[in-house]
């Protein structure tokens, strides 16, 4: 059976069929162009979350490092609290160092005076000898004064520094503590504290130890003249975890 069609009608055949020609040529290409927009999009996604990826492995390594533990000796340097409390803090300092000062001056009353019986602190020697030329003599005047049971009170001098840091300051120092003089400065020339002190430096050096004042508050470093805050956080930490 014959089909007649009216000139009309074969123009809009005509244009069906260059229509449907355009849509074949073009329907993969648009498909082709919407696959690679999709796969675009989807890298960089991809490329996102992989971003995110060593940032917070990132975090989870400094979360990590702060609470490491060091095994830190307290040798048989001067130790004030309770041996059986459940924080110890072990201080490298150097009593010429302005942090150290800083930190004692607005740290070190409130922190034990907010723990009472409960913290065990030890200081160690780590004289900046290089910068503070005093550092090495104060620390060996505070072992003399440890000889007549003093240590702490003149710890606590030096710090305030009302004397200043020399050889007459010590003797002066010694002297309002009400220690014997003569003792005091022959003990001053006593080359056994010149090697504790260095002793205690090279010990520190060794475990990583590179600037003052440090803290170890049981194994956990902390370093810097860090406020009462900073101290607290990982103490109320410590004893939370010893009394779950």
């Amino acid at each position: 059976m014959s089909t007649h069609l009216t000139p009309k009608e074969k123009r809009l055949s005509a244009r069906y069929l260059q229509r449907a020609r355009i849509l074949t040529f073009f329907l993969p290409v648009a498909f082709a162009v919407g696959l690679g927009v999709g796969y675009l999009l989807w890298g960089r996604t991809a490329s996102a979350t992989a971003a995110k990826a060593p940032q917070n492995n990132a975090a989870q390594n400094a979360a990590d490092q702060q609470t490491k533990r060091y095994d830190v000796s307290e040798d048989d340097d001067p130790a004030f609290g309770p041996k059986n409390a459940p924080i110890t803090i072990i201080e490298f300092s150097d009593y010429q160092c302005p942090y150290c000062r800083k930190w004692y001056v607005e740290t070190f009353a409130k922190l034990m005076s907010t723990y009472p019986n409960q913290i065990r602190f030890i200081y160690r020697d780590f004289p900046l000898t290089s910068i503070h030329p005093e550092a090495a003599p104060a620390a060996i005047a505070a072992e003399c004064a440890n000889d007549q049971g003093k240590y702490w009170e003149f710890h606590d001098r030096l710090f305030t520094g009302e004397y200043g840091m020399n050889s007459t300051a010590y003797v002066q120092y010694a002297t309002d503590l009400g220690l014997n003089k003569d003792k005091f400065q022959a003990c001053l020339s006593n080359t056994s504290y010149a090697n504790e002190v260095q002793g205690d430096l090279q010990y520190a050096s060794s475990i990583g130890v590179r600037s003052t004042p440090t803290f170890f508050i049981n194994g956990i470093a902390l370093i810097g003249a860090q406020p009462f805050e900073a101290f607290q956080q990982v103490i109320d930490s410590e004893l939370a975890a010893a009394n779950p």
